[in-house]
């Protein structure tokens, strides 16, 4: 039998004094003595007393929680994205409510549905479904909206990103510059905005330089986040493909990989071949993930700024609480080119 949750009036009839006081000392008002207050929160906490946030936000039309939406924790950059909102939310007194949508459009609209019932003050979110209707359901009922790294055009609510097109563009200037004559792109096997637009880039790089599209080619890495994009990637899954394709083929001059999990399987196939990295082939990842650095070579990669995502998305929602007449704003944090051993041509 679920116990029954204890009230002001509880605590009340305990201490001999009125509902209304003990509202008043717990909300620390001046008109209680300091004595009284630290009577009545002791007494609430010995009663086990939760204040009911709900009821505590109509009055105050203040919950003190965001919620975050992401689509898969497994993923560096969104556990990144989590760090950074999660301190810029403790600086300013709130806290955070997180629903993971697993990339899954339902399991987004129900995370959207317990946001509006937890009445929370506003939401930072990386949006499944680009449909915007959903996501009308918050900034119809005045719930300020910060949409992070995938965007919706068709809401007029603040946007924080990063530019995936620009930096694989700069990606493939760099292994050019290295000498790279023949370029492979190595991306995921799924229809994400951030694997387009990383390939549009790599194109856009390609024709930079005068390379013909055909000098370009596109590998497509089949995951087990075919299945559940709420999966993290696995580096066995490119090394597998790798095998195969050096079976049947000589490796471009440079390949240029979606994640650095690929570029650590690529690397392992290409050696069992007997390829040398970097004498033979360049290689580069997306995400500075932490053991890119003690990887021999150390593999050249864009570091992803999730933390700083994280956190201008979350000062981004507490602004529009502060003034929500401002004008739609939409901010491009920088990524940053890490270049290391696995991408510099030794000739």
């Amino acid at each position: 039998m679920a116990q029954r949750r204890i009230t002001l009036k509880d605590i009340a009839a305990s201490l001999g004094v009125s509902a209304n006081t003990v509202s008043r000392a717990l909300a620390g008002r001046s008109d209680i003595s300091v004595a009284t207050q630290e009577r009545v929160r002791k007494e609430a906490s010995r009663l086990g007393y939760v204040p009911n946030s709900l009821a505590r936000s109509l009055v105050s039309g203040n919950s003190g929680t965001i919620g975050v939406v992401i689509t898969n924790p497994s993923n560096p950059l969104y556990s990144q994205l989590i760090a950074g909102a999660a301190e810029a939310a403790r600086e300013a007194g709130k806290t955070l409510i997180l629903i993971v949508s697993a990339e899954d459009a339902k399991t987004e609209n129900d995370g959207i549905e317990s946001l509006l019932v937890s009445s929370v003050d506003a939401v930072i979110a990386v949006p499944v479904q680009i449909d915007p209707g959903p996501w009308r359901r918050l900034t119809g009922v005045g719930v300020p909206l910060v949409l992070v790294n995938r965007d919706i055009p068709q809401l007029a609510v603040d946007f924080v990103g990063v530019d995936h097109f620009a930096s694989m563009q700069r990606m493939v200037e760099h292994v050019v510059a290295q000498g790279a004559e023949s370029i492979w792109a190595v991306e995921e096997d799924l229809d994400v905005p951030s694997v387009a637009s990383r390939l549009e880039g790599f194109y856009q790089g390609l024709a930079d330089v005068g390379m013909s599209r055909p000098v370009g080619k596109e590998i497509r890495i089949p995951t087990r986040r075919v299945r559940s994009l709420a999966q993290p990637w696995q580096a066995e899954e490119a090394y597998a493909v790798g095998l195969e394709l050096f079976k049947l083929e000589e490796p471009p001059d440079a390949m240029v990989c979606g994640n650095d999990f690929f570029a650590l399987g690529l690397v392992k196939a290409l050696q069992e071949y007997g390829y040398r990295v970097p004498e033979d082939v360049l290689i580069t990842g997306v995400g500075d993930h932490p053991y890119s650095h003690f990887m021999s070579p150390a593999i050249t990669s864009i570091r992803l700024p999730g933390y700083e995502l994280g956190a201008e998305g979350m000062r981004l929602a507490l602004s529009r609480l502060r003034d929500t007449q401002q004008p739609k704003r939409r901010k491009m944090v920088e990524t940053e080119h890490i270049i290391r051993g696995s991408s510099v041509s030794s000739t």
